[in-house]
């Protein structure tokens, strides 16, 4: 327990320090994959309770038809998205980094949004509308944040130059596309076909 505190207190370093910290995760065995898995965790969580207990004055959503499982999966898939098409794509463009390096890397790169959800979910209960734009700039900064930690996770982790790695992002985030769309024709093509042997199932408990 007492490892993966200090694992996951790492992250107050990373944040600053990116370029180093990610090194360091690969060479210097200072972060790991369970540690990843734990912020992945709690920054999911954490998108539960902002989707649920945002001041109302803030929150469009209707808390009471919002899901903490559908919440949580916003911030999951996507993310589980992005490292399946990163190790697909890294593997045919050289990329260093092993599937398990990748999503370490990948949820550490959510430090900023660990750190900065909570307070933003508490000043949403005591900001006035007038005010929103202290929200906007904090949320924005959190996502920028995060984006440019993963941009930097992604090159690290694959040796990749500045430029490869903004490539290589657009070709990941086609990929996740793909993904997605062969998921749903998949879905879609197993939906028929149980349809398909239910209607047949029938037919014949028709004829008997």
């Amino acid at each position: 327990m007492k490892a993966l505190r200090e694992k996951l207190s790492y992250t107050t370093y990373l944040i600053f320090h990116p370029f180093d910290a990610f090194w360091d995760l690969k060479h210097e065995k200072r972060g790991s994959l369970s540690a990843g898995l734990v912020i992945l965790l709690i920054v999911a969580i954490q998108q539960g309770l902002n989707n649920q207990y945002t001041g109302f004055i803030f929150n469009n959503r209707n808390v009471k038809h919002v899901s903490m499982l559908v919440s949580m999966t916003s911030i999951i898939a996507p993310l589980l998205l992005w490292c399946i098409s990163n190790w697909c794509l890294s593997s045919v463009m050289e990329g260093e980094g092993s599937f398990k390096d990748i999503v370490m890397y990948t949820t550490y790169a959510l430090s900023p949004l660990l750190f900065m959800n909570i307070p933003i979910l508490l000043l949403s209960n005591v900001l006035v509308r007038e005010e929103a734009s202290v929200l906007v700039v904090l949320t924005g900064v959190a996502n920028v944040w995060t984006v440019g930690l993963i941009l930097v996770a992604t090159m690290m982790v694959h040796n990749y130059t500045m430029l490869r790695t903004l490539i290589t992002s657009v070709f990941i985030v086609v990929g996740m596309g793909l993904i997605i769309f062969v998921g749903l024709l998949f879905f879609s093509l197993g939906q028929k076909i149980f349809e398909f042997i239910v209607s047949v199932y029938k037919e014949i408990l028709l004829r008997m």
